[in-house]
């Protein structure tokens, strides 16, 4: 880690705001969307690093003038050796340079699988031009550094093939772990050069933005370092999209992000969804740790996940703990009092109330609710059913249907389960029954457990707005089979979600555009509350 107070500003892209950063890394990744001062950024990081006693090298994205770069060649064998020799193993061609008659250095490239010799510079690739520059630059050292070596590489990837994107950053890395007096700073739009490996690469990310000042990592917990230890290894190059636009969606699985990208074109705005990407990463706990990530780098990710993530889990602990949330809840004080005065005693309130607190609350209602569900029997539930029929509030069959389904699958999962009342699905099932029929639980239930039912609905209804603060959009009827329209799925778990999904699909590639939206509502209005900006 190297120390060097560093302070920029750029009034016209941030108004008032000074980037500050304290601590580098040997290696830096600027980042974010196009327009948001990326190399305007590392110039004025550049000239405070010079001013600093580093010897700087600001490698620009057209690569300046190449003669004078390759002429370096020409008095550095070791270093024209070496870029010769990596070359000739990347490209599977003899590659060497030779002097030219104006006393300039030239690229002579030898096929030998076809016994040809021609000048690079005629004929071959940009890539490979690229990367000779690059390399150019980075095995060239400076010896005039009183601190050390500092080099600034814009867009190093372009005109690069993604592998030889891995292996460019593979040779910084061997030569930071040869000299700590080099640092690098990469202004990609790549996620190639994402390569974080520990969670200290972390600390070397600086991620632009659109109209904010840039945000970073100072320094990393003890908890989060723990945290990001076990994830790192599964962050692959698709997650790493979110680095380059503050408008990347988060999902659970593969399905779901599909469902959300084909539906992104539909909402009403479609041109707020340009950038906008949708991420799948495999699981609750791994939506946990993107949501903290994007809480420490200040990018604004947002998260569209399953109802049963209000119940366990690192998302929960991530969202719940967000200062959105925490300021959220404070305005929501007054107007909640008479609220929180049902559900918590005055000691209660006095300690103050969080997300956290809330949602415990939900759960033990849910687990009361639950208790009472499992000792009604079926003749309790006739004779409380047998009394409603004969007034005027007599209950739909489609209504009976749902509380047989629903005591179905609660039974299920008594027998699945030692401890039910403890399994997030479980409480997520009893949640999903009171959105869905309310009246008709207050009516089996007994008088004490039933005036409960309300407080369940007001209660899961603040905790979801709550989220919604961090930008976690939670799906209040279950989860994304909840909401299709080609089959009709009732409460959670869901089986055979594959073929679900493809009849879903197919329906949305063959219906006309007013269909689609009239049919998908719910879901693209939740899409359009995570597309719509701060």
């Amino acid at each position: 880690m190297i120390e060097l107070e560093s302070r920029v500003k750029i009034p016209f892209l941030w108004g008032k705001s000074v980037f500050k950063k304290n601590n580098w890394s040997q290696i830096n990744l600027i980042v974010g969307p196009n327009g948001s001062g990326k190399t305007l950024l590392a110039q004025g990081l550049a000239k405070q690093f010079s001013e600093a006693g580093y010897s700087v090298r600001f490698i620009k994205s057209d690569r300046g003038n190449r003669k004078k770069q390759l002429a370096f060649l020409k008095s550095n064998d070791k270093v024209r050796g070496k870029i010769e020799t990596v070359l000739s193993s990347m490209f599977g061609k003899s590659i060497k340079f030779i002097e030219d008659i104006d006393g300039t250095m030239i690229p002579i490239v030898e096929n030998k699988a076809w016994n040809v010799e021609y000048m690079l510079e005629d004929a071959e690739c940009h890539g490979l031009r690229e990367i000779i520059l690059l390399l150019i630059n980075l095995y060239q050292k400076s010896s005039e550094a009183s601190l050390g070596e500092c080099i600034f590489f814009d867009e190093p990837e372009l005109h690069l093939h993604p592998q030889f994107q891995t292996f460019f950053m593979n040779e910084i890395r061997k030569e930071v772990q040869h000299s700590s007096r080099r640092i690098f700073f990469l202004i990609s739009h790549s996620p190639f050069f994402i390569d974080l490996r520990t969670p200290e690469d972390l600390t070397g990310v600086i991620a632009c933005h659109i109209n904010k000042v840039p945000t970073s990592i100072e320094e990393l917990d003890e908890e989060d370092d723990i945290l990001f230890r076990k994830f790192l290894p599964r962050f692959n190059t698709y997650h790493k999209q979110f680095f380059f636009s503050d408008n990347q969606i988060f999902v659970e699985g593969y399905t779901d992000q599909k469902m959300f990208t084909y539906l992104l074109p539909y909402i009403e705005d479609e041109y707020s969804a340009a950038g906008t990407g949708i991420i799948d990463v495999g699981g609750k706990d791994e939506l946990g740790v993107f949501c903290k990530v994007c809480s420490l780098l200040g990018t604004n990710g947002r998260i569209i996940t399953d109802l049963d993530s209000l119940f366990s889990g690192k998302l929960r602990d991530v969202f719940s703990q967000d200062q959105r949330v925490c300021q959220w809840l404070d305005k929501q004080k007054e107007k909640q009092t008479a609220f929180y005065q049902s559900i918590f005693t005055e000691k209660e309130i006095a300690l103050g109330i969080n997300l956290e607190k809330l949602i415990r609350r939900l759960e033990r209602f849910l687990i009361d609710i639950g208790k009472s569900i499992n000792d009604l029997s079926s003749a309790d539930i006739k004779i409380e059913l047998k009394k409603d029929t004969k007034s005027k509030g007599q209950f739909s069959r489609h209504d009976l249907e749902l509380l047989d389904i629903l005591l179905q699958k609660l039974a299920l999962l008594q027998e699945k389960h030692e401890n039910a009342e403890a399994i997030d699905t479980y409480k997520t099932v009893l949640l999903q029954g009171v959105g869905a029929i309310p009246q008709l639980l207050e009516k089996i239930l007994p008088q004490k457990i039933a005036s409960t039912i309300p407080l369940v609905k007001n209660l899961s209804a603040l905790v979801l707005a709550a989220a919604e603060a961090a930008r976690v959009y939670i799906l209040p009827k279950g989860c994304i089979e909840h909401y299709y329209t080609q089959n009709t799925i009732l409460f959670m778990p869901v089986s055979a979600k594959d073929r679900l999904f493809r009849n879903e699909l197919d329906f949305i590639q063959s219906a006309h555009r007013k269909v689609v939206r009239k049919k998908y509502a719910e879901l693209i209005s939740i899409l359009e509350k995570a597309c719509t900006p701060v």
